[in-house]
């Protein structure tokens, strides 16, 4: 089975998942993979909650990228993968597991994805969501508080503690590894009607 590979990087709050469920849904019925970077966050389960909290999450160090890039040419060679499960109230992998089939198409996304040469040499497809700041941490404020538990005080001091700085010092200069740039995310109609042309033929 020949497997393509879309990557899909951008900063918080781009509107990564969306073009990656819009993608998905262009292609038949189990034609698409959908992988979260996120999910891939090390277990940090040994320390204290209250330190945990304090991790800079938005560092590359911060993920098992190494698992990621195991899983991800497991998936090209036609293999199934069990992708961890994150808990990001408790900020720790649960016990189980997630079963991802393997399928003709692959869809990853992460905020820090092009940052890794190991996870780009995996992908055919490089695609950056550009979406400005001020839509994007509206939506990660909005994010926080409705699905993972924190107060807008931690997400505010979060933001300015690494959210941003990393965005800054990675995430930004990895759009140079973009195959395509798509400004404002899933509202882009048009850029998404030619990519699922391209995925088609």
């Amino acid at each position: 089975m020949s497997v393509l590979v879309i990557g899909i990087a951008g900063g918080t709050g781009s509107g990564k998942s969306t073009i990656a469920k819009k993608i998905a849904a262009m292609l038949p019925e189990n034609g698409a993979a959908l992988l979260e970077y996120d999910a891939y966050y090390h277990d940090f389960s040994a320390l204290p909650l209250e330190e945990r909290a304090r991790l800079n999450f938005d560092h590359p160090d911060a993920l098992e990228s190494a698992l990621l890039a195991a899983h991800l040419a497991s998936l090209k060679a036609g293999r199934d993968i069990e992708v961890p499960i994150y808990d990001f109230k408790a900020y720790r992998r649960l016990p189980e597991t997630r079963r991802v089939a393997a399928a003709p198409v692959v869809i990853v996304e992460g905020i820090l994805l092009f940052v890794e040469e190991r996870l780009r040499a995996l992908m055919d497809i490089k695609i950056f969501v550009d979406t400005d700041a001020d839509i994007r941490v509206f939506r990660r404020i909005r994010r926080d508080l409705e699905h993972r538990g924190r107060t807008f005080e931690s997400v505010r001091e979060q933001y300015y503690h690494s959210v941003r700085p990393m965005h800054l010092q990675f995430v930004e200069p990895s759009k140079r590894w973009a195959d395509l740039i798509i400004p404002e995310g899933g509202d882009n109609r048009v850029a998404l009607e030619v990519l699922a042309a391209r995925l088609r033929s």
